[in-house]
């Protein structure tokens, strides 16, 4: 019970703290999906996005686990389901997009994996708050 606790578990504190990390999470995510998730999934002159490959896993492997952080993912994260699990694929994407992909780019290219990396790892360690399936689920369990 306590592991999942942990994964479950967030409070922000206050209820304006708790709305505003679910303005912040809802916003994120949606965003991951729009412009990347979207990528992924749609046809752009017959051809899906060529996603990076810089740890060389085998194509397939690699696609999947881009198309689910950019597409899964974020939906998890909108509805503040196993939040903190949920986020672990993306951070690792969009950290090594900024890490070993984008690595000898301008700071233009860079901010945007950076800049997700960061938010996701705040979701992470805060978790989905209060306004949350997490928080339902937990309260179902813990009468």
């Amino acid at each position: 019970m306590e592991i999942l606790n942990f994964i479950f578990f967030s409070d922000a504190g206050s209820p304006f703290n708790n709305a505003a990390l679910l303005v912040f999470r809802v916003l994120v995510a949606q965003q991951l999906f729009r412009v990347h998730g979207m990528k992924k999934i749609r046809l752009q002159n017959g051809q899906r996005e060529v996603v990076p490959n810089p740890l060389h896993l085998p194509e397939k492997l690699n696609g999947l686990v881009a198309t689910f952080a950019d597409t899964v993912v974020p939906i998890l994260v909108m509805a503040g389901f196993a939040t903190r699990l949920a986020v672990l694929p993306t951070i690792g994407v969009t950290a090594i997009g900024y890490l070993v992909v984008h690595r000898n780019d301008s700071a233009e290219v860079r901010d945007v994996p950076f800049m997700y990396t960061i938010a996701l790892l705040l979701l992470l360690a805060l978790g989905a708050g209060t306004y949350s399936l997490d928080n339902y689920i937990l309260n179902l369990l813990n009468p």
